[in-house]
């Protein structure tokens, strides 16, 4: 084989659960890249396979698709590549792979490929049960009636792999680049003329490329205005009718290849299909289904919160020992403090995220690879459309309470985009771990701590509670707005095959977690970064004048004081950040915010705590003078002693600190979240809109709050 394959292209499709991801992952493994498709937020997977030392194809894994007439942005993508041949991903031959077990279902969009006049290999995957007696499929004979070759491969074994690798290099050398397959589709006498006339307007297209045009030419993005009328003027006179000339080609192509199916292929019952619908049975239960979802996603939710506790500390303490040493060896100065407070708290915030995520795609990857996913999504879709929701944003919606950039990132499953992107939008009013320190200093001052039956419940913890189901309300209202608001052509519904219960691959879960963990820390990570260093120069620095003033009256009330050194170093850092640029926004935003019960120091709090919500609690120890102290009790003590100036009224009182609670639910306080918001949905468009309305509905909350409570 030459080097000249190496520019070569090759399309892997297939219908979703088909077992396409493990092919690919095969036959590419580390040797991938993941971005997206030109103009859209799908996301494109493109690996290098290698024939031997010398020579290499580019694989390209498309979505899941069941035919060339789409219902999703995945499919249309599909369709809208293969019948341009100037698109940059138009592929020189297709990787076709099957269900074994389930191929007449699978061998539509087959059929329609092969139309398309390019080489095809069908490849048979999940080989492997022929072995265990489930199937039996005489390749041969399947291969000559398709007219194109056929390969039994399975993703669990790596069985017929090598032999796969071989014939995809067979059909790319271009000696023997001629194997397109039978025609499928017999044209009617007007499917045939209509063909032939826009050939006027698409000379490069085949017979059924032009078909397939005259189906979807008003919503193909490569077409001009000018060409979509020219098509429009030959559509009309034609009389064409795309719905039912679409049921006569399905029904024509079943009934061409579905005889073909069945002489070459015998599918015996097993124990393993009746355990699956006992299982079903149980699992997709209306009433016992449910409790044992919320089970499964407590267990979830719980693994991230505890599991990724030791491993954060890890990342902190690495952090903060680091922070210390170079605190302690380098001259204080500009530098120094750039490199502490800056870029590695800026790093930190980046990786203290990572266990997080890859413990959450982990236990997601495991039980989509069992199976089981799937039937959640099936259970839930029907009440989670009401609110413009798919069935499967409730694992999303779940995982936000743990951490809402993995939960964000977990909408990738979600097809539909208007679905997906409500999805993403409400996602961050779900209560994160993030808020539990913000939760726990401030509830102290909102309600007494009164308990009842013996302490076995009380009413901070009942208001804690309370606070979760306010963002879950806030998360599911919002969802219906949008649903009202945002508008799309996709049909929204949730079509999906229940795969077979399997035992998981591993390799699989593996890259699942390192190519999430990696998106996160190479992508949104840039965004983190800067934000964090922009924040350190906020509060680092103001009007030199007025910092110089702040630094000589702390050390001038200090030295009045007799304080330790200590406490006087505590009490520059409150008088410095105060005159910080950090500190004259506060004040300048005092206005504003003073209706809600808030004063300049609580508006730092908000400003810097925009880098993460549980930044709140370190901001108050600096501005109240507690230095690095993080202890909650001692900063509701100091808290709880802050007094309005000129008066002796407590500035943390119920109406205040209700109004503060209640802002940090719905506010949208987290850079990280912003940043992955920005990534899933390749423009800063929606996560400024999630900005504005959740900052818009805390703000309102807040003001009415704090002005009937007061």
């Amino acid at each position: 084989m030459e080097q000249k394959v190496a520019n070569l292209k090759v399309a892997l499709v297939g219908n979703p659960n088909s077992g396409k991801t493990s092919l690919f992952n095969i036959l590419t493994g580390l040797q991938q890249k993941v971005g997206n498709f030109p103009g859209v937020t799908v996301d494109k997977k493109v690996g290098q396979v290698r024939l031997n030392d010398k020579s290499s194809f580019q694989l390209i894994d498309f979505p899941g698709t069941y035919s060339f007439y789409p219902t999703s942005a995945d499919e249309r993508l599909v369709v809208q590549t293969f019948i341009n041949p100037s698109d940059t991903n138009y592929p020189d031959a297709f990787l076709y792979v099957a269900d074994a077990t389930k191929l007449e279902k699978h061998l539509l969009l087959l059929h329609q490929i092969i139309d398309l006049g390019l080489p095809v290999v069908l490849a048979l995957n999940m080989i492997d049960l022929m072995d265990e007696g489930r199937v039996e499929i005489d390749i041969e004979k399947l291969s000559k009636k398709l007219g194109i070759p056929v390969l039994g491969v399975s993703g669990r074994t790596n069985k017929g792999v090598s032999k796969l690798k071989e014939q995809l290099g067979e059909i790319l050398d271009k000696t023997s680049i001629n194997h397109p397959g039978k025609p499928g589709y017999q044209f009617s006498k007007m499917e045939a003329q209509l063909s032939n006339e826009l050939a006027t307007v698409a000379p490069t297209l085949n017979d059924y490329q032009r078909l397939v045009l005259a189906h979807h030419y008003t919503w193909l993005p490569h077409l001009s205005a000018q060409t979509k009328a020219n098509i429009q003027s030959i559509v009309s006179k034609h009389q064409f009718e795309p719905l039912k000339l679409q049921v006569r080609e399905t029904m024509q192509r079943y009934d061409r290849f579905t005889p073909i199916v069945q002489s070459a292929t015998q599918t015996f019952e097993s124990g393993k299909n009746q355990l699956s619908e006992q299982l079903d049975n149980i699992l997709t239960h209306r009433i016992a289904g449910p409790i044992i979802f919320f089970l499964l996603m407590l267990l979830v939710f719980q693994a991230i919160f505890a599991w990724a506790g030791i491993p954060q500390d890890l990342i902190e303490g690495g952090f903060g020992w680091l922070t210390e040493t170079l605190n302690t060896n380098l001259p204080e100065g500009w530098l120094t403090s750039l490199l502490t407070d800056g870029l590695l708290a800026g790093l930190g915030g980046i990786l203290v995220f990572i266990p997080q995520i890859a413990i959450l795609f982990f236990l997601i990857a495991l039980l989509e690879e069992i199976g089981y996913m799937a039937r959640a999504a099936f259970m839930f879709d029907r009440i989670m459309q009401f609110f413009g929701l798919n069935g499967r944003s409730i694992v999303a919606l779940i995982s936000g309470g743990a951490c809402a950039i993995p939960a964000v990132m977990s909408t990738r499953t979600i097809s539909n985009w208007k679905e997906r992107l409500i999805t993403i939008l409400v996602t961050p009013f779900i209560s994160c771990s993030a808020r539990i320190p913000v939760y726990t200093a401030l509830i102290a001052f909102a309600v007494p701590a009164t308990t009842y039956f013996g302490g076995l419940i009380g009413l901070q913890g009942l208001a804690f509670m309370l606070l979760y189901l306010l963002g879950i309300a806030a998360a599911f209202l919002a969802a219906f707005v949008f649903k009202l608001i945002l508008k799309t052509d996709e049909t929204s519904y949730l079509m999906l095959e229940l795969p077979e219960y399997r035992a998981p691959m591993m390799r699989n879960v593996l890259l699942t977690v390192w190519e999430k963990v990696k998106t996160f820390t190479l992508e949104a990570g840039k965004i983190i970064l800067i934000i964090s260093l922009v924040l350190w120069v906020m509060s680092s620095y103001g009007p030199k004048k007025q910092m110089e003033a702040a630094r000589a009256a702390a050390v001038s009330q200090a030295a009045e004081l007799q304080l330790e050194e200590t406490a006087k170093d505590d009490l520059i850092a409150s008088n410095l950040i105060e005159a910080s640029y950090a500190g004259q926004l506060g004040k300048f935003i005092e206005p504003v915010i003073r209706p809600l019960g808030f004063d300049w120091k609580i508006g730092i709090a908000l400003i810097t705590s925009f880098a993460a919500r549980e930044v709140f609690v370190g901001t108050m120890a600096t501005i109240y003078s507690i230095g690095s102290s993080e202890d909650t009790f001692t900063i509701q003590e100091k808290m709880a002693q802050e007094v309005r100036p000129g008066t002796n009224e407590k500035v943390y009182t119920p109406a205040t600190s209700w109004s503060l609670l209640l802002f940090y639910v719905f506010a949208m306080q987290c850079m990280s979240t912003l940043a992955v918001v920005k990534r899933e949905t390749k423009s800063w468009k929606w996560p400024i809109i999630q900005f504005v309305f959740m900052t818009a509905l805390a703000y309102l909350s807040s003001f009415l709050v704090y002005q009937l409570l007061s």
